[in-house]
């Protein structure tokens, strides 16, 4: 019993240290990097949710995560001009974030830093929930590897230090699908409570979310067959269709519960608060302006009706969020890969994406998973397909938490492939805990010992025992190996683990070659480039910009910066001898073009001679040349 009580503190304080390790990653980062390019929007927009009640900025992502990233900021007496342009006129995120952050007599930094410290928080239950979660499929000890990896992962770590929806998505998703897995596999009242405000977590956090929904009528498909299969032979021929009836009607009828306790009981109050004194008229009009053309016109006007109804004002707004979604990923976005410009995607972008982005320590762990998971696959098919059907049954009866999560995997994964949104690896991020779990599952089995002989002989049982303990050792050790390697590559990432790519990629160097925007370049690094200018520029002297992001350089440069694209020509021939040049800007520039992509010529830097060979570079992503 006292080795059980030891034990449990020091899983506890394992998991403790990696969720203080990630912390201190994230807040180092926090404080180093500049306003990232969606931030802009998202803390103006959780602003005006939380304090001014008010929804008319950033309506394509709901208000959960926004509006926790504003607590700090309702009490730092902040201004945000209701007199501007940008309230008056139709989803003026940018304008308005641009001057609510730098040009309203606001602290930029200090709102920018307290903003993510929420989004910190999140990121680290996401730690927490992963490991909650592993203690199901591969027991505590087991549990804190994949806990581990999410804590020490430069993607994870990227994304859950800024403002945006990405791994507050993947906590809200992996929450509700451990609840309601649960709630299927032990349906007590309790459980089902809890899996429906799980739900409503994750759909009031981001719109990717929605695919919970058909996952989980595939959950539900899978559990009823399994349950059918396992229990037909042991009803009575003539009780089978009015048991698993009642069966399909109790488990269907939980699962919609399900779905209406969370929009009931979340999402709508969280909308209902954020709309609160957003004038139903602004509201019509700001919704048919969004959508009042888009194709799919019945749920439009459904959608522009319930904006003028008071009750359903709320709906209708998330209604709104959802159409603008599909909005965008019809009309996809340009985004540079693979040395080209397109807006329709690659169907191969996700997973070249994640095996650049991933760390090498993880992806070798996760396919040491994979070979072991294949070769059992395999084995079992030897023996026929009948054989085979039958180990799929009861793997599926014993390890139905597992089944879950490849549901809900493929169907995820499905929908990202087949989208032409390819702006960033941050979108498949919901999957990534899920991967870790299923891998250390497979890892776990592959350190189950077998005996090489029988043991007849003294002989024989010390064989085994040798056998066992070598065979357990080097598998621990060459684990532990990888474990130290992924501890490694986070702290040589740190803090730049947005441009964080594997060793065969270019390293967080030089990714850029592959993708940029969210992948390696969304505006990181210009507090940077402020610091680099007070060292390095005369006084006096000015220095011509070229800035994609969320941060604006006018405010941190002050009357050394001069705004510049490509077409403007030479700096130099305005006697400024000094141009920085976002890589993403410069990646657009000069990358091949898809058939369905244009370029002004004059946007192409025809005139900077090589351009990836700056005279300097800041942080990772800003280029500086000296002319």
């Amino acid at each position: 019993m006292l080795l059980q009580k030891i034990a449990v503190y020091v899983q506890r304080f394992i998991l403790a240290l990696i969720i203080l390790s990630a912390a201190l990653f994230m807040l180092n980062a926090a404080r180093g990097d500049s306003a990232i390019f969606d931030e802009t929007a998202h803390i103006v927009a959780g602003y005006n949710n939380l304090v001014h009640q008010d929804y008319r900025f950033n309506p394509e992502h709901p208000p959960l995560m926004k509006m926790l990233a504003a607590v700090p900021l309702a009490f730092e007496h902040l201004s945000l001009p209701t007199d501007q342009g940008y309230w008056t006129g139709v989803n003026e995120q940018w304008w308005a974030g641009n001057y609510f952050l730098y040009h309203a007599g606001n602290n930029a930094d200090q709102i920018i830093f307290s903003a993510r410290i929420f989004p910190i928080i999140v990121t680290l239950l996401l730690i927490l929930m992963t490991y909650i979660f592993a203690v199901e499929v591969v027991g505590r000890w087991w549990a804190l590897l994949p806990a581990f990896l999410v804590g020490f992962s430069p993607m994870i770590l990227a994304h859950g230090h800024y403002v945006t929806t990405d791994t507050g998505a993947a906590f809200g998703i992996m929450f509700s699908l451990y609840w309601f897995i649960r709630y299927l596999l032990d349906p007590q009242r309790k459980n089902l409570v809890i899996a429906g405000l799980a739900f409503g977590v994750a759909q009031s956090i981001k719109f990717s979310a929605v695919l919970l929904i058909p996952a989980f009528a595939l959950i539900v498909a899978a559990f009823l067959g399994v349950r059918i299969a396992q229990e037909w032979n042991d009803v009575a021929p003539e009780s089978r269709l009015r048991k698993f009836s009642r069966e399909a009607y109790r488990v269907i009828g939980g699962t919609l519960l399900v779905g209406l306790i969370g929009y009931v009981l979340v999402v709508y109050p969280l909308y209902r608060y954020a709309t609160w004194q957003y004038p139903a008229v602004k509201q019509v009009a700001d919704t048919e302006a969004l959508i009042g053309g888009f194709s799919f016109s019945p749920a439009s006007h459904l959608t522009i009706a319930m904006a003028g109804n008071p009750v359903l004002r709320p709906f209708a707004e998330y209604a709104l969020g959802v159409i603008m979604v599909f909005q965008r990923q019809a009309g996809g976005n340009g985004a540079f890969f693979l040395g080209e410009l397109s807006s329709r995607g690659w169907h191969y972008y996700f997973p070249l994406m994640y095996l650049m982005k991933e760390s090498l320590p993880t992806l070798i762990l996760l396919l040491i998973a994979v070979v072991i998971g294949c070769s059992r696959m395999l084995e079992s098919f030897r023996h026929g397909a009948r054989e085979a059907g039958k180990k799929l049954l009861e793997y599926a009866t014993v390890h139905f938490v597992e089944t879950g999560m490849f549901i809900f995997v493929a169907l995820y994964w499905a929908s990202s492939i087949s989208s032409p949104l390819n702006i960033g690896v941050r979108h498949i991020l919901p999957t990534i805990p899920l991967f870790y779990i299923l891998g250390t599952s497979a890892i776990r089995k592959w350190f189950a010992v077998r005996p090489s002989v029988f043991e007849f002989t003294v002989w024989d049982r010390l064989y085994n025992v040798l056998y066992a303990i070598f065979n357990i050792w080097v598998k621990a050790i060459a684990i532990g190996c990888l474990v130290i390697w992924v501890m490694f590559e986070a702290g040589l990432a740190s803090p730049y683990f947005l441009s964080y790519y594997n060793q065969l990629f270019g390293w967080h160097t030089d990714g850029f070659y592959f993708a940029t925007d969210s992948n390696f370049d969304w505006g990181q690094d210009l507090k940077r480039l402020t610091a680099w200018t007070d060292a390095n520029l005369a006084p006096g002297e000015k220095i011509a910009v070229d800035y994609f992001g969320g941060g604006d350089a006018g405010y941190y440069l002050g009357d050394r910066y001069v705004a510049w694209s490509s077409a403007q020509g030479n700096p130099a021939d305005e006697n400024i001898h000094w141009l920085a040049v976002s890589v993403n800007s410069l990646q657009g520039a000069e990358a091949s073009l898809a058939p369905d992509f244009t370029r002004n010529p004059l946007d192409e830097y025809l005139w900077l001679n090589n351009p990836y060979q700056p005279a300097a570079r800041v942080g990772t992503s800003i280029f500086i040349y000296h002319l």
